[in-house]
């Protein structure tokens, strides 16, 4: 198949966000496990931002002045966090009823966000570009992963970033992150998840590779039970976050 007509877009995986559109801002809906992991994922953009582009974490807008794609941003919950940071934000999805929500929540909140239904393929074709791309929890939902890493890749910045979050392909992972999740703790909706379109990080690499970025590091994230929140880990076997940058 020609680079032009691929598409990274799985509809069914399309369609099934968008039928949870509504329910994006609600802490206690079908989004729940992302609002108790939005703590930690801004904590570590912030601070890997910060160390990359020599800023200050505790200043209040500490992006200031960098341009930033959320990819697969749904309703927002990345997007308006990080644009109250003072980054100019592009949060794109390939859900017209996701990006609806987005753009609802934002003017109700007064944060500017540009919110676009677009596929990375169509911004990439535009000659968009970043100074940081947000690759998170989207890498298993989408139909080629090889060409949706080396899409976004290709839009970001020479001295720029790429932060990827998603789910291992190990068994630990199916037993928590689908089974515990899905089933016995209900903290998703069935089916959100389906092993055989997880991600290794290994897998992770060719395609970063390729697309002209290096990867400089991995760290794991997993859920504690008494603390009731998300932490940085060693472990990669469940959840993990990927770090990469393109050379200056």
């Amino acid at each position: 198949m020609s680079e032009a007509a691929r598409t990274t877009i799985d509809q069914s995986e399309v369609d099934r966000f968008s039928a949870m559109a509504a329910e994006w801002w609600s802490p206690t809906g079908k989004f729940r496990p992302l609002h108790k992991f939005n703590p930690v994922r801004l904590a570590y953009i912030r601070d890997k931002a910060c160390a990359h582009f020599g800023r200050d974490p505790k200043s209040a807008r500490p992006l200031e002045g960098l341009r930033v794609l959320d990819i697969g941003c749904g309703g927002g919950l990345l997007c308006e966090p990080v644009a109250r940071m003072g980054a100019s934000v592009l949060g794109a999805d390939a859900s017209e009823k996701n990006i609806g929500i987005a753009r609802t929540h934002a003017a109700q909140t007064g944060v500017d966000v540009d919110y676009r239904a677009v596929t990375a393929e169509a911004l990439a074709e535009a000659g968009e570009t970043f100074d940081i791309v947000l690759n998170m929890e989207v890498v298993e939902h989408v139909a080629d992963v090889d060409f949706f890493i080396r899409t976004c890749a290709s839009m970001v910045r020479p001295g720029g970033m790429m932060l990827i979050a998603t789910i291992n392909r190990t068994l630990k992972a199916r037993a928590l992150a689908i089974f515990a999740a899905e089933v016995v703790l209900r903290w998703l909706p069935r089916g959100t998840h389906q092993f055989e379109k997880l991600v290794t990080p290994e897998e992770l690499e060719a395609p970063l590779l390729a697309g002209g970025m290096e990867i400089v590091e991995k760290n794991g994230v997993f859920y504690n039970v008494l603390q009731d929140r998300w932490n940085l880990s060693a472990d990669t076997d469940v959840n993990y976050m990927v770090l990469a940058r393109r050379p200056a």
